[in-house]
């Protein structure tokens, strides 16, 4: 099952114990469905629970008799098709809800929400109908598929004045509707905990912690990693410039201090400034400069003998 099947079979199982609620919840189920009309029409979803909670909201709510089939979805899976045959029963929904099914602009009608408890319901309705959510250990991702322009610009705006949690929605163009969506993992959590889902919330929060701490193992190790080329990198030229000095003059010609931290350095190609410095009793700059010093010599042996330069 994907992470949207899941979340919506724990919404279904949430029992609604207020009259306002269960008329909330069908009304936003229905009006974000497709089905929201006097002309007939279907609605297909890949849930089954989603499905059959359309059913019993409907006959629960505005006692209109709905019909349940199998079909296929768009994705060339199987699905649920839910469907009002019945003019009659078409009318007698809409017109429960404020409607008449013949407005020029599908909006939604504030005076069904009564209470805080109201949008709650109405929220997770439209979410059962058109909401999805997008794996979150490929990426967060929250959407709500409007089917008209008007209705995603109340849904944006219902959301924006939800106290319960803050929300920054936005609304996008899609192929044959509007998506209302999220994208912000915070925002996403809390959404989801405020419908009711509080099992995909902490599931969510487990696999952002994860994927945190994978992602701040991974910078450490980058950074070390770096690191440690980089000190590997100035070892080479160091012994490359003290291998110069050695063949060309040998490093009995070196002064006595400049001569130990050469010897140290060839046998000691892994040490940090910091550790030769511990070694030789001086501190970090001071073994940077001495370095200095022989690498400058090197250079200017390599190049007064017309060898490779070092890298």
């Amino acid at each position: 099952m994907s992470f949207t099947a899941d979340i919506k079979t724990e919404l279904c199982k949430i029992q609604i114990k207020r009259d306002c609620c269960l008329r909330a919840e069908c009304y936003g189920a229905w009006l974000f469905s497709k089905c929201f009309t006097i002309k007939e029409a279907a609605f297909t979803t890949e849930s089954g629970p989603a499905a059959r909670r359309m059913l019993e909201l409907a006959a629960s709510g505005p006692g209109v008799s709905a019909q349940l089939s199998y079909a296929v979805s768009r994705r060339r899976r199987p699905a649920y098709r839910v469907s009002l045959p019945e003019e009659q029963e078409r009318v007698r929904l809409v017109e429960a809800f404020g409607h008449t099914g013949r407005e020029p602009s599908l909006r939604i009608n504030r005076a069904v929400l009564e209470g805080d408890c109201c949008q709650t319901a109405f929220l997770r309705g439209i979410f059962l109908a058109c909401g999805n959510v997008t794996d979150p250990n490929k990426g967060y991702h929250l959407e709500f598929a409007a089917p008209y322009k008007n209705l995603a610009g109340d849904l944006y705006t219902l959301l924006g004045e939800a106290e319960a949690f803050s929300s920054n929605p936005a609304v996008v163009r899609r192929p044959g509707g509007y998506g209302v969506y999220l994208k912000d993992s915070g925002q996403i959590e809390n959404l989801l905990t405020y419908l009711g889902a509080t099992g995909a919330s902490m599931e969510l929060m487990q696999v952002k912690m994860y994927k945190e701490a994978r992602n701040n193992i991974n910078r450490k190790t980058n950074f070390e990693t770096a690191n440690m080329d980089k000190t590997y990198s100035a070892s080479a030229r160091q012994i490359a410039a003290i291998a110069a000095i050695s063949d060309c003059r040998g490093l009995e010609s070196l002064p006595d201090g400049l001569r130990e931290l050469a010897v140290l350095r060839l046998n000691n190609p892994d040490l940090t400034l910091r550790e030769l410095g511990q070694r030789l009793g001086i501190s970090r700059s001071g073994v940077n400069h001495r370095l200095q010093k022989l690498l400058e010599m090197g250079e200017a042996i390599i190049e007064e003998k017309g060898i490779d330069g070092i890298m």
